[in-house]
């Protein structure tokens, strides 16, 4: 799955720099997560760096984005594959 933030964000700014695929960016009013370049950090740490910094909670699983930890791993390696 792909984690998404929802709306008790509070622009803290300490996820986006966190985030090693470059996912999360400022939307209209809270941050939002990519779901096609979240890999919940599967190829780069153990736990969701995002989730570990934020100071709010705010940022579960995406239910509308559901993929396992192999597909995680795939657009991983997609995501980082050298041309």
């Amino acid at each position: 799955m792909a984690l998404i933030i929802t709306d008790e964000c509070i622009n803290c700014d300490v996820c986006e720099p966190e985030c090693p695929n470059g996912a999360i960016s400022q939307g209209d009013e809270i941050y939002v997560i990519d779901p096609d370049s979240c890999t919940e950090c599967v190829g780069h740490f153990d736990e969701p760096q995002c989730q570990q910094v934020c100071p709010v909670d705010c940022i579960p699983l995406d239910p509308e984005h559901v993929e396992t930890k192999e597909q995680l791993m795939e657009k991983f390696l997609k995501l980082t594959a050298q041309s």
